[in-house]
């Protein structure tokens, strides 16, 4: 496990190198986002179980992909969250296409709907919660997913040369207070705040680390997708920016919206060799195999509600560009 100087180390580096600017079907994330407004819930983030990670979270970044709707399906708007190829340091197609979309005024929208939305998962442990959940799991180590906003309070902490001790420390840690206020019609979490004290960890968390241990954050990851999966996620962004339905005949084996089913594929099948001898057949209706589980890169996330930006609108064939008339656009102003 790093150790407080180790993780602002890197955090600085990463400032420095920037410019200074899968989680599962189980129910062990914790919904923070359904407290209500004006109450509190206090956690303790645990390390993370990959004593390579320098940090006690680790960084998601998807792509949200928005349609009109389902070709031969639900009419209305649905998006497909898909991996982002920068999250493994690799380069990303639909981030290549979009950044010179901000040297235009026109396009700038444009860009910020395409761009990559950053989540990081943490653990640890709900010690006070307003929240009533219908079920909790039998493994008090719980799982956070975090928004920008948030994230940011704990790292700038993380930061301040008045935290001595990492907030992780099994007996010289802090818990964080996370306060739920609304601005406007979205929910805030500014007011959040680490602990003024220090607190070790009781006998019965302790017991609960020995006897469970700790998840490695990195597998609630989405899967790094193929080089055939990295083309299906261009071209749906294409179909995408044209304004097309979402297709899931084409697409559905690889990425699909939260409950969409898989395609089902149908198998040829060949006719039984007539008998010698001609007898009465009843031959049974051929069924269609049922389809593999294909499973969505995108885990099942918590709704991004911890900044206040308004949700962007999906395109459309009336009022949005192609993504060919873009790129003539981008190249006419170049020359």
């Amino acid at each position: 496990m790093a150790n407080l100087a180790e993780i602002r180390a890197k955090l600085a580096a990463m400032d420095t190198k920037s410019g200074g600017s899968r989680t599962g079907g189980d129910n062990a994330i914790y919904p923070f986002w359904n407290i209500s407004e004006g109450t509190s819930a206090t956690m303790r983030f645990l390390p993370d179980g990959d004593s390579s990670n320098t940090f006690f979270w680790t960084e998601r970044q998807m792509i949200r992909l928005a349609f009109p709707g389902i070709k031969g399906g639900d009419m209305k708007p649905t998006t497909v969250q898909v991996p982002c190829m920068e999250m493994w340091g690799e380069q990303c197609p639909v981030h290549n296409e979009i950044r010179p979309w901000f040297k235009d005024p026109s396009l700038e929208d444009m860009g910020r709907k395409y761009w990559k939305k950053r989540s990081y998962i943490f653990q640890g442990y709900v010690c006070d919660s307003p929240l009533q959940e219908d079920t909790t799991p039998e493994n008090p180590v719980r799982r956070f997913i975090i928004g920008p906003q948030i994230f940011n309070i704990i790292k700038g902490a993380l930061m301040d040369p008045d935290m001595e001790n990492i907030p992780t420390d099994y007996v010289n840690g802090t818990d964080f207070r996370l306060s739920k206020t609304m601005k406007g019609q979205y929910a805030d979490y500014s007011t959040s705040k680490w602990a003024r004290k220090e607190r070790s960890l009781d006998e019965t968390e302790l017991a609960a680390v020995d006897s469970n241990g700790l998840y490695n954050l990195k597998d609630y990851l989405p899967k790094k997708p193929t080089e055939a999966e990295v083309d299906i996620i261009y071209q749906m962004f294409q179909d995408s920016v044209n304004g097309e339905l979402y297709d899931n005949e084409k697409y559905g084996d690889f990425f699909r919206p939260n409950g969409q089913a898989a395609p089902v594929k149908l198998q040829a099948t060949t006719p039984p060799a007539q008998s010698i001898t001609p007898v009465a057949e009843t031959t049974a209706p051929v069924v269609a195999p049922a389809a593999p589980v294909v499973e969505t890169p995108a885990p099942v996330v918590a709704p991004v509600v911890q900044t206040a930006s308004a949700n962007e609108a999906p395109a459309t064939t009336d009022s949005k560009a192609s993504a060919e008339d873009i790129l003539a656009m981008i190249r006419n102003r170049q020359q």
